[in-house]
């Protein structure tokens, strides 16, 4: 069995628990605070934007920050120059929590992406009564009626939508579903190996108004820099700066690169 099929065995196992309090969850929900725009405040700006994740341990590089605090970490975050912010909120395979979400909202002004595996619509209710701005949705993950209908009730309450792909498959599936922020995951879920060039080769197949994100392996300004120049809009970075030895100036650096409209 895959990684990503263990983590999606495991992930239906806590929907199961989770969906008899749907209807509270929706409920808080439509009366949560107003979202914060993440795709707006991704297109702001002549740079690469950077969307700075808060992420304790992976699957594939283990325990990153064990002891990582949120509230200290996303203040650095957002004070040098993120744009948007990610928390992992998967407990078992990533060390997350949907505290860490409600806490990193409260520390700062900026978009708060939820990342997860959402597979139902009861997480997006959770996702939003919990804070977040916006979530997560892994193609690979769900078929195409799904897709498109966690999609339209994301955006229903509220919710910016990241539809992460891996291939020119997988791209179109997300582009047939309506999505207009997608990112290209240069980790391959079934066996979590990395290509960083796999990005700039897939770009071709983003039409010009797709928001366009660069998600896994950007471990240096040149990195950020070399996909800027081919047309990427935004950068999803957590590992290299959980692990940055002077965070304010690591996260300066990814967030300062040039980028080059498609």
């Amino acid at each position: 069995m895959s990684v990503l099929n263990q983590i999606l065995a495991t992930k239906r196992q806590e929907i199961d628990v989770l969906r008899p309090h749907s209807r509270s969850l929706r409920e808080r929900a439509e009366q949560a605070a107003a979202a914060r725009p993440f795709a707006a405040a991704l297109r702001a700006g002549n740079n690469v934007a950077l969307i700075a994740e808060f992420k304790r341990r992976s699957p594939s590089a283990g325990w990153i920050r064990q002891q990582a605090q949120v509230a200290e970490t996303i203040k650095a975050y957002s004070e040098c120059g993120a744009r948007a912010i990610s928390v992992l909120t998967d407990e078992i395979f990533f060390g997350g929590s949907l505290s860490d979400l409600t806490t990193a909202r409260a520390t700062t002004s900026a978009p708060i992406l939820r990342k997860d595996f959402v597979l139902e619509e009861v997480q997006l209710f959770e996702a939003r009564a919990a804070g977040a701005d916006a979530v997560l949705l892994i193609v690979r993950a769900l078929d195409d009626v799904v897709l498109h209908d966690l999609l339209t009730i994301a955006r229903g309450i509220g919710l910016d939508v990241l539809v992460e792909t891996h291939d020119e498959f997988e791209i179109d599936r997300a582009l047939s579903a309506g999505a207009n922020v997608i990112g290209i995951n240069n980790r391959d879920l079934s066996n979590f190996q990395v290509d960083l060039q796999l990005t700039a080769r897939l770009l071709a197949k983003l039409p010009s108004e797709v928001l366009a994100i660069g998600e896994s392996g950007v471990r240096t300004p040149a990195d950020a820099r070399a996909l800027g120049a081919a047309g990427v809009d935004a950068v999803l970075v957590g590992e290299t700066l959980m692990r940055a030895s002077v965070l304010c100036d690591a996260v300066h650096d990814l967030s300062t690169q040039p980028r080059t409209p498609r």
